[in-house]
């Protein structure tokens, strides 16, 4: 849909617009009948281009399953263990093809920023999931990815947590419009963090990538004011899971 192309070869394709570009190599794992969807925002550089050489079930969140447990968990799809045991429930769950997850990213292909001062392509970088939302290119691969994935999922699905808040929460509000967009209805926020149509409900949680303090005060490990949002979450996903809307 966004290559226009029949000729895309994955993992190889690009589509470049400016400062962005996208590389063709969707993917996705766990369950096709989940209650719970998991939306990273794009494969990040650990990702790409290893895709032909990592097997399938250790791409997703490479390097980074720790931190997905302890969100995870927070917010009460995964119980709270020790690490080392998080890790394994978090393989896991992705590995599960039957079970009660499943795990993509909003925009299926890998999204990259042009550094001008490095001269060089990066996937990852501070306001990278809102500024994408905001250019030409993004509006309409996000737009595409939630036309295809997103409008029409299995009646099984309740939830989605999608990982990344960004500054001031504007990832919410973009994410937000995206959905508006792609799968018209009733949306209404629920709180800060969550929204719903009343079928689906939306939850943003902390990116499992974030550095510094910021995760562990949106676990509320901290005495902060980020542990609030991580509250919001939690109650918005205990509500979704026992009355199908919040």
């Amino acid at each position: 849909m966004c290559f226009g192309d029949d000729s895309v070869e994955f993992d190889r394709t690009q589509l470049q617009r400016g400062e962005w570009r996208i590389t063709s190599n969707p993917l996705a794992w766990g369950s096709t009948t989940p209650e719970i969807i998991v939306l990273g925002f794009s494969k990040g550089p650990t990702q790409k281009g290893a895709l032909a050489s990592v097997p399938h079930d250790q791409i997703a969140y490479k390097g980074s399953r720790k931190n997905v447990g302890k969100i995870l968990a927070h917010i009460g799809l995964i119980p709270s263990v020790k690490p080392d045991e998080l890790v394994q429930m978090v393989d896991r769950i992705i590995a599960e093809r039957n079970g009660r997850f499943h795990f993509a990213s909003f925009v299926r292909c890998t999204v990259e920023r042009f550094d001008a001062k490095s001269h060089s392509w990066k996937g990852s970088g501070g306001g990278m999931l809102e500024r994408f939302l905001e250019s030409e290119l993004g509006r309409t691969v996000t737009h595409n990815c939630c036309s295809k994935f997103l409008r029409d999922p299995p009646s099984s699905v309740r939830l989605i947590v999608m990982f990344g808040l960004g500054a001031n929460l504007s990832y919410v509000d973009s994410a937000l419009s995206a959905y508006k967009q792609a799968r018209p209805g009733p949306w209404r926020k629920i709180n800060k963090v969550a929204y719903t149509d009343e079928r689906i409900t939306v939850v943003h949680v902390e990116h499992f990538a974030s550095q510094g303090a910021l995760i562990p005060n949106w676990l509320g490990i901290t005495n902060h004011v980020r542990s609030e949002l991580g509250r919001q979450a939690r109650d918005a996903v205990a509500g979704a899971l026992r009355y199908g809307i919040t």
